[in-house]
């Protein structure tokens, strides 16, 4: 089946098989390797893109079901080569370790800040709850999302 979709505001369009997963579009025929793929069944939070607007485990996701949406990866967060304050905050506040899980965290961080500009911590423990940091991270990430929305 022919698909076609904006990524990060680039036009996509490419013959997909019926199996093939939104992941797996966005690595291979977008070329954007920054979302990562870790558990393949959407329990890690790793391969998470924004797909209009909604967070979502691109690992889970039929690139077919895809077809005709704007999708956003962690290399669309950046604007212009300028970090996103996110992006900022995550380096600020050391949040970064080993990275693997960082995109996911990331994606999830903004579609949060999206809707609630000053999100609650409980509101960001939730927005990142789903999502799984091998290096233990989490604090630091929640006050890196904390002061993101601070700055905005």
């Amino acid at each position: 089946m022919n698909i076609t979709m904006t990524i990060n505001g680039l036009p996509y369009s490419a013959q997909a098989d019926a199996g093939l997963t939104l992941l797996q579009f966005i690595r291979e025929t977008a070329g954007l390797t920054g979302t990562k793929s870790g558990c393949e069944n959407g329990e890690c939070g790793a391969c998470t893109v924004l797909m209009d607007g909604r967070p979502v485990r691109s690992c889970i996701i039929l690139a077919v079901e895809a077809d005709g949406a704007e999708i956003v990866t962690v290399e669309g967060i950046a604007a212009d080569g300028v970090l996103h304050p996110l992006q900022q905050a995550f380096i600020d506040h050391s949040a970064v370790q080993c990275g693997f899980c960082i995109p996911g965290m990331l994606v999830a961080s903004k579609a949060l800040l999206d809707r609630h500009a000053q999100p609650t911590e409980e509101q960001i423990l939730e927005a990142l709850g789903g999502h799984l940091c091998r290096c233990g991270g989490y604090q630091a990430m929640s006050a890196a999302v904390q002061a993101a929305a601070n700055k905005a």
